[in-house]
């Protein structure tokens, strides 16, 4: 059984706001974003999640047996009463949790993905269908996937990919465009999500920082059984001015000639 006053570094007896202290200072140092441990990350946010829920942390705390004797602090081990029996009953009778980090990409495109998944000092390899339109925090219970044929379920957490920003289905990015092709407006090759080439039209006259929405080509709307439907989102292409390395002297005397000088 994992001590999960431990994998915070608190007391047994801390406090709720001890706890959520002690959780914040660790996820912010072994954050994956940040270049941290993943399974680290996913062993604190565990413990946290079952810490920081009053009814959980108790059921953790004081846990009982099917015969009304109590264990935990001050009693019989656990894993020595199910040791008795010469199996580990604890592993056939949880399902098996974990959390998953996966990419912007993996959201828009979906596809399968190997994942280790350990079981007492066992360690198995099972295949996984990441839906399209997967959320920050959706939870997927996957039928009879776990070794023993039990159920396995999954919570995903999305890590940001560097020059998007991802507002629920909305995606939004940055590109640099000459300043002519703002005042006189052009087609321009823009990359999303995807990895797809598409043309974005900039209108004539466009300033430096407008957000130009290019409908359906943001994140594909949710797969996710009981969340399934919604609208596909949108991607937006904010524009950045882009000035030219050398003006020549017609462009410089148009623009004396626009402030009248």
């Amino acid at each position: 059984m994992k001590d999960y006053y431990q994998i915070l570094g608190v007391a047994r007896e801390a406090n709720p706001d001890d706890i959520k202290r002690a959780y914040r200072r660790l996820a912010s140092q072994h954050h994956p974003d940040k270049g941290g441990d993943t399974h680290r990350f996913q062993e604190i946010e565990e413990a946290y999640r079952v810490l920081s829920d009053p009814a959980q942390r108790q059921q953790y705390d004081n846990p009982r047996s099917g015969f009304g004797m109590p264990f935990g602090s001050g009693g019989i081990d656990l894993d020595q009463i199910f040791n008795m029996f010469g199996h580990n009953m604890r592993q056939q009778s949880r399902t098996p949790r974990l959390t998953l980090w996966i990419g912007l990409r993996d959201v828009a495109l979906g596809g399968r993905r190997t994942v280790a998944l350990q079981i007492g000092n066992q360690t198995s390899n099972v295949e996984i269908d990441i839906l399209p339109g997967i959320g920050d925090g959706d939870t997927i219970r996957y039928p009879a996937l776990a070794p023993g044929g039990q159920d396995l379920i999954i919570t995903f957490r999305i890590q940001n990919l560097p020059g998007w920003t991802r507002d629920g289905v909305d995606l939004t990015t940055e590109v640099d465009v000459s300043v002519f092709d703002l005042i006189l407006g052009r087609d321009i090759e823009v990359m999303d999500i995807r990895g797809r080439a598409l043309l974005l039209a900039i209108p004539p006259g466009t300033q430096p920082g407008a957000a130009l929405r290019m409908r359906g080509q943001g994140l594909p709307a949710s797969t996710i059984p009981g969340k399934a439907g919604g609208r596909p989102g949108d991607m937006i292409v904010r524009v950045r001015a882009r000035l030219p390395a050398n003006y020549s002297q017609d462009f410089l005397d148009a623009v004396k000639r626009e402030r009248g000088q």
